[in-house]
């Protein structure tokens, strides 16, 4: 399973032709587990009345993405509606759980019941974690979810960094304004903003610097 997400590039860099080295799902989930682990910490997240449970999150975070070794990185822009993406990341994740632990539904259908067993395994866990990051209800589920945006942005970032044109990653920025879950979630996109602006003025600035230093003085008449 690890292996596959290694192997699997995502797939809106892929069709932004992003950069010369394409992120893949598993360097995705990597930072966003790295990112959970911060932001639910008590040190970060006091000054909020949620309570978050940071092994879960940093779990969750790790899992969120795991049917993709089997299905791909599937988004809107290939067509399929997220009822269809919904059922063939399911029956993925379905599948590669039973492998890990005995007892797991034989069949999608089943899945309600085996998660209701004595059946505590680590694949039960995975299959449970990762419904619980698709319904995106718990507290923990939306801080997760933020991260996954967060980390987006961050990729965007470092692409338009490494002389991207900025101007066709917009989407990567704005798909994000008035989704955040969380309040940690909003303060932390409204950083990465920030930076952003930073950067692209301090950018402009250099070029107008440039344009009046190599200006040829016109001859006086």
């Amino acid at each position: 399973m690890a292996r596959g997400l290694k192997k699997t590039p995502r797939t809106g860099w892929v069709l932004q032709k992003a950069g010369p080295r394409i992120e893949s799902v598993a360097d995705h989930s990597w930072r966003i587990s790295l990112m959970a682990m911060v932001a639910s910490s008590p040190s970060i997240s006091s000054s909020t009345t949620r309570q978050y449970d940071t092994n879960r999150c940093i779990k969750m975070a790790l899992v969120h993405d795991l049917a993709e070794a089997t299905v791909g990185d599937i988004t809107p822009h290939c067509g399929v509606s997220d009822t269809t993406k919904h059922e063939l990341e399911l029956r993925a994740i379905t599948e590669m759980t039973q492998k890990l632990t005995l007892g797991l539904p034989s069949s999608v259908d089943d899945v309600s019941s085996s998660l209701s067993s004595s059946n505590n395994g680590v694949g039960n866990e995975i299959l449970e974690l990762w419904k619980e990051y698709e319904e995106g209800i718990t507290d923990n589920a939306k801080l997760v979810k933020d991260m996954d945006k967060l980390e987006m942005m961050l990729q965007a970032l470092e692409y338009e960094k490494d002389g991207k044109n900025e101007k066709s990653l917009d989407g990567f920025f704005d798909g994000t304004r008035s989704k955040w879950k969380t309040n940690i979630g909003e303060s932390w996109g409204k950083e990465i903003e920030s930076r952003r602006t930073q950067r692209r003025n301090n950018q402009q600035q250099e070029e107008n610097d440039d344009d009046t230093t190599t200006a040829k003085p016109t001859k006086a008449e």
